[in-house]
């Protein structure tokens, strides 16, 4: 059973959750999840010989929430995986993140190899810095639709998600599901700009078995406060790209692992299905093939967990 604590972490308090003994590993969720999302992965890592830690990143759930939407970018988000490592008495880490955590992931190897043992990602792959700033090649491609765009509005979406927040959640997991979508599927996740996202989601009258109604309310809990603290990580993907422009080009060069479901609509964002095709070639510390599970939608560890499970433990064993 995981315990719970607050840790100071980079001039803020983040809530962690904790299980086992041995070598540190962090989990990092994505959007709009918590550390509950990793619910199924503690036993197993704990089993296996690891201490597993897993955040309230900040903005979420009962972490620090700052007011700054400047405070959200990809340096203080790894700024807060190197302090958390320290915090917890320990030098080095294994770094997993799902979503959002994983591009946290990725860049705490990139900026950090001293401190990261190895890296593994679940459905966004390892990042390679594009030409031009997200927002604004999304916004030119779809003319403002992509989501992205549409959570850089300030106050809209936050409003949209917040007036009824477990339908917001049912809806999203639902959306993001291997059951919502067939295999090779292309299409954009684009949004009504008068309606709102939410207008045309389908609202399931039965979730999946592996997301329950209790897993719900504890999800439903977490963003009592809001989504503000989260879309404030969207709000700063052109910043992201300014500050890292020093690692253009620059490949993670810690032992990586990169697993993704064929449904979900990541990995066919425009230009990342070329991505993953040369990821092999793109970085040899790619510990194999990049891990497609078939059938499984966007919330890879809780959708497949015995499948990513496994795949962890054969991987984080495989690089002491």
């Amino acid at each position: 059973m995981a315990e719970h604590r607050m840790v100071d972490v980079n001039g803020i308090r983040l809530h962690v959750a904790e299980q086992g003994a041995g070598p540190l590993v962090v989990l990092l969720h994505g959007f709009p999840e918590s550390w509950h999302s990793w619910r199924h992965q503690f036993g197993p890592l704990a089993d296996a010989g690891f201490r597993v830690v897993a955040p309230d990143q900040r903005g979420y759930g009962r972490s620090d929430r700052p007011d700054d939407v400047g405070a959200y970018t990809i340096l203080h988000l790894v700024g807060d995986v190197v302090g958390l490592i320290h915090a917890l008495g320990e030098e080095k880490a294994y770094v997993v993140g799902h979503d959002w955590g994983a591009p946290v992931a990725w860049h705490t190897a990139l900026l950090r190899p001293d401190m990261v043992l190895a890296v593994a990602g679940l459905s966004v792959p390892p990042p390679f810095r594009g030409p031009e700033p997200p927002l604004t090649a999304m916004d030119r491609k779809f003319g403002g639709r992509f989501y992205w765009n549409y959570f850089d509005r300030p106050g809209v979406a936050d409003a949209e998600f917040g007036r009824d927040v477990r339908t917001t959640l049912r809806k999203f997991f639902h959306f993001g599901s291997g059951a919502a979508h067939s295999s090779g599927e292309a299409g954009q996740p684009l949004v009504d700009l008068e309606r709102g996202w939410l207008a045309d989601m389908p609202d399931p009258e039965v979730l999946p078995a592996w997301f329950t109604e209790e897993d719900l309310d504890a999800l439903t809990e977490s963003f009592s406060q809001g989504f503000t603290g989260a879309l404030n990580w969207y709000r700063n993907l052109d910043r992201n790209w300014e500050l890292t422009a020093a690692w253009q080009d620059a490949p993670v060069t810690r032992p990586a692992l990169y697993v993704y479901g064929d449904r979900d609509l990541v990995p066919a964002f425009p230009g990342t299905p070329e991505l993953i095709a040369n990821l092999p070639a793109l970085m040899p510390s790619l510990w194999r093939e990049p891990l497609e599970l078939p059938g499984c939608g966007h919330w890879t560890q809780q959708e497949r967990p015995d499948e990513v499970n496994a795949a962890l433990v054969e991987f984080l064993k495989a690089c002491p």
